[in-house]
């Protein structure tokens, strides 16, 4: 499960590692990668739409990509996740039979969280060669639906993809998750057979291409 509190530091400087299933996500990072851009959430996000498709149709599109690890999950140093399909815990290598858990936010109603993508849906994400299903929740409090993993990214849906990281030092997974941080190109509802590199995303030097 994800905390996910944003914490300001300055108004040119934000950085951000989320953990998924309920909480805040951190933004202790002070810079991003090449392919990243700077957060700059406003409270009052608006035009964020997401598609009505056919439930297996594919769809290209672009999205704010963040990760989160065993050491910032919720709780702390930890696999749970809220909404298990193929899992039982965070995990996955990659490949289509088996992607790796996904966390995506979600808005409570009458006491129900309802996810922005339902459980089970499944993504490609171009940049790192993985196929990725949700499995988990990002955002807390009595109302997520005000927090960034339900508003998004400047019109961008954010995704929140687990990168492991239970067998390595805790500042090599915040490099990782600072590296893959960004907006991305994915594929909604993939078929089967795009290019994958399989393995934990950390333990495999959090590799793009």
């Amino acid at each position: 499960m994800i905390p996910v509190s944003l914490k300001a530091a300055t108004a040119a400087a934000f950085a951000i590692s989320l953990s998924a299933c309920g909480g805040n996500p951190r933004t202790d990072f002070n810079e991003f990668s090449s392919v990243s851009t700077r957060l700059d959430i406003d409270s009052d996000l608006s035009g964020l739409t997401r598609v009505a498709i056919a439930p297996d149709q594919e769809q290209s599109m672009n999205v704010f990509l963040t990760g989160y690890s065993w050491w910032d999950n919720t709780p702390r140093g930890s696999a749970i996740i809220a909404r298990p399909v193929i899992h039982r815990s965070a995990g996955g290598i990659g490949t289509y039979d088996d992607p790796i858990t996904l966390a995506v936010g979600h808005k409570k109603t009458g006491g129900r969280s309802i996810m922005d993508y339902k459980p089970g849906t499944r993504f490609y994400i171009e940049r790192l060669q993985k196929y990725a299903i949700v499995e988990d929740m990002c955002g807390d409090g009595p109302r997520p639906q005000d927090g960034p993993c339900h508003t998004g990214h400047k019109g961008h849906d954010w995704i929140d993809i687990y990168v492991g990281g239970r067998r390595m030092d805790e500042a090599s997974v915040d490099a990782c998750m600072r590296h893959i941080t960004g907006i991305q190109s994915v594929i909604l509802n993939p078929r089967p057979g795009y290019p994958v590199t399989p393995g934990e995303i950390a333990s495999t030097g959090c590799r793009t291409f």
